[in-house]
């Protein structure tokens, strides 16, 4: 607050504490000539006594009245209403609320954030939570509030401004938004830890709707650090990890977090966990189903050699000639999760890739020929389904083409919502998870 505002409202409270002094001893001197008319009336006039009584009666009569009145209006509930004149509900009347994720930017000055917080306070706005990412002249603050359902967006946005933020941006947000930050990368750090191919997902979960791509051999010559909505993270490898937010621009200090992940993940090297299950078959044939290692990069060669070229090129959209550039990439657990089906014999006989891609991600599915037409493609997409809604990713999509009959039949076995897109001969099949939620399996349950 500057000067200025603070000597004019210094002046404006001395002056009403003077009015108030004036009205109060004229009250005083009101009194007194009162008091004095009635002494005399009673001592003096010959209705004295009667006008005692009278004077009795209307203030009984009126000290009556005052507790009825206070019994229906209790002391308070006028203070609470707000300038538009309906009362605000009690804390034991459930009012609609929705909950708003909040950013905006303040000035680096003390009070610039209670003024916010208070411009909020006047819209029946509630803090759930506040972080801030301090910069080097403003600050940038994010919040978590449960707003009155009655209040729409462009009030939000209006109440914010009136208390001095700018750049403000405003998204709904649900109730699994509200947990604590620092334990959420704990969190989303050992998850981390256990697998590779969960970095993606924890770098998405953290910084909510962004996109990420991985470029191969261009983290040498990238500087890292944020460029408004673009974060560049080079590898130890020679890659470059990007992330793109297109509605809010990074800071800081999510930066540090990002770094902090991929340092992590740096460390530990290639992990993959060791979990798998069965897969019995009538036949008697026994399989088992596992995550897929850069180790299985022979086994995955050898199988790709003995499927047909119209199986490959069902797979690769087109004639495949070098099956190891493709494996490089898919065997590669920061990438996203492959599946290998073996047989006792230990020989690859299917595969199945599960990759990050911005809010989604792509399915993609080989098995060999000798053992197709056995129920293993619907198995694995829908292995596929469960570590995707594992994982916080609530759509997953197939490219193919139209001709492809058996992956669209296998996408519909998912018991999910589909959207079709066909661009350029291209088919592409989405699939809308959470209504299949309790249709699929656990992913590593026995079958």
């Amino acid at each position: 607050m500057d000067d200025t505002a603070y000597t004019h409202r210094s002046a404006s409270k001395q002056q009403h504490r003077w009015h108030r002094e004036a009205v109060e001893l004229a009250a005083v001197f009101a009194a007194v000539a009162a008091a004095d008319l009635v002494a005399n009336v009673v001592v003096h006039g010959h209705d004295g006594p009667v006008l005692l009584l009278a004077s009795a009666a209307a203030m009984l009569g009126t000290a009556l009245f005052r507790g009825w009145l206070v019994h229906r209006h209790p002391p308070g509930q006028d203070a609470l209403a707000p300038p538009g004149g309906s009362a605000v509900s009690s804390p034991g009347q459930s009012e609609p609320s929705v909950l708003w994720r909040l950013r905006t930017t303040v000035a680096d000055t003390p009070g610039s954030l209670a003024r916010v917080c208070a411009a909020l306070a006047e819209r029946q706005v509630n803090i759930v939570s506040m972080q801030a990412h301090p910069l080097p002249d403003c600050t940038v603050d994010e919040f978590i509030v449960r707003a009155p359902a009655a209040l729409p967006r462009a009030g939000l946005t209006a109440a914010v401004a009136a208390g001095g933020g700018r750049d403000i941006w405003t998204d709904r947000a649900d109730a699994h938004e509200l947990v604590d930050v620092p334990r959420q990368v704990l969190a989303l750090a050992t998850r981390t830890a256990l697998d590779a191919a969960e970095l993606p997902v924890a770098l998405r979960q953290l910084f909510g709707r962004a996109a990420i791509r991985q470029y191969p051999g261009r983290g040498s010559a990238a500087q890292p650090g944020v460029d408004g909505h673009l974060m560049r993270l080079p590898l130890p490898n020679g890659d470059l990890l990007e992330l793109s937010r297109p509605n809010l621009p990074f800071t800081p200090t999510e930066f540090a977090r990002a770094r902090a992940l991929v340092e992590l993940d740096t460390v530990l090297g290639p992990r993959v966990p060791q979990v798998e299950a069965r897969i019995s078959r009538p036949a008697g044939d026994d399989l088992t189903v596992r995550r897929a290692t850069p180790a299985d990069k022979a086994a995955a060669v050898a199988m790709h050699a003995r499927c047909s070229p119209e199986s490959l090129r069902r797979r690769y959209h087109g004639p495949v000639k070098d099956a190891d550039r493709y494996l490089d990439h898919l065997l590669d657990p920061r990438h996203g999760q492959t599946l290998a089906v073996e047989t006792a014999q230990g020989r690859l006989v299917a595969l199945s890739h599960l990759m990050w891609d911005d809010e989604g991600a792509e399915i993609a599915l080989l098995v060999e020929d000798a053992w197709q037409r056995r129920g293993l493609g619907v198995d694995l997409v829908r292995r596929m389904a469960a570590l995707a809604l594992e994982a916080g990713v609530g759509t997953v999509y197939a490219v193919t083409t139209a001709a492809n009959t058996g992956l669209i039949s296998t996408m519909r076995r998912l018991s999910a919502p589909l959207d079709y897109q066909v661009e350029d001969g291209t088919l592409v099949i989405t699939a809308h998870l959470a209504e299949a939620a309790e249709k699929l399996p656990a992913p590593w349950a026995a079958h």
